[in-house]
This record gives C-alpha cells, sequence and structure tokens, in this order.
C-alpha cells in the first residue's frame, strides 16, 4: 500500500468527522440559544500585515493559524480578505 493513499484516506475521513462535529456543535448552540460566531474576531497583528503587504501569502496564512488557531480554510479567507482591502486602498 502506498502511506500516501493512507495518510489521503485519514485526512479525508478525519476532515468529514470534523464537519460533522462542527454541524452539531452549531446545532446545539443555536438549540442552547448561545452565540457561535463562524468567525473569530480578530484584529491583523503587524506582523501579519507586513507579510500580506510584501506578498508572502503563505506565511502571512501560517501567522493568522498561530495568532487565532483558525483552520487552515478560514485563515486563508482572512488573509485573502486583508489582500482584498490592500488592493482597495491602492
Amino acid at each position: 500500500m502506498d502511506p500516501r493513499t493512507d495518510s489521503h484516506d485519514e485526512l479525508v475521513r478525519l476532515r468529514t468527522r470534523v464537519e460533522r462535529l462542527e454541524a452539531q456543535m452549531a446545532f446545539l448552540m443555536r438549540d442552547l440559544g448561545v452565540a457561535y460566531p463562524d468567525r473569530p474576531d480578530w484584529t491583523p497583528s503587524r506582523e501579519t500585515i507586513d507579510l500580506v503587504v510584501k506578498g508572502d501569502t503563505k506565511a502571512a496564512i501560517r501567522q493568522v493559524r498561530e495568532e487565532t488557531g483558525a483552520g487552515l480554510k478560514d485563515a486563508k479567507e482572512l488573509v485573502e480578505s486583508l489582500l482584498q482591502s490592500q488592493k482597495q486602498r491602492r
């Protein structure tokens, strides 16, 4: 067996499980009437802004993940929104 295939399959299983757990958590929080934001409140650090300005998207995403604990998808979306804001200012 190819270890890469095993790793990929395991990642797919884990992602599916996390998605189900997140959906269950959101349902329970709604049912209890507790606010459950989809995204964390976050103000970008100077370091993150500098990385975005330099165009180092990958490093900016890593920095956002470190600062917020966000997953890859959310961190990427946050950095993309910073990039979009940066482009609009020019």
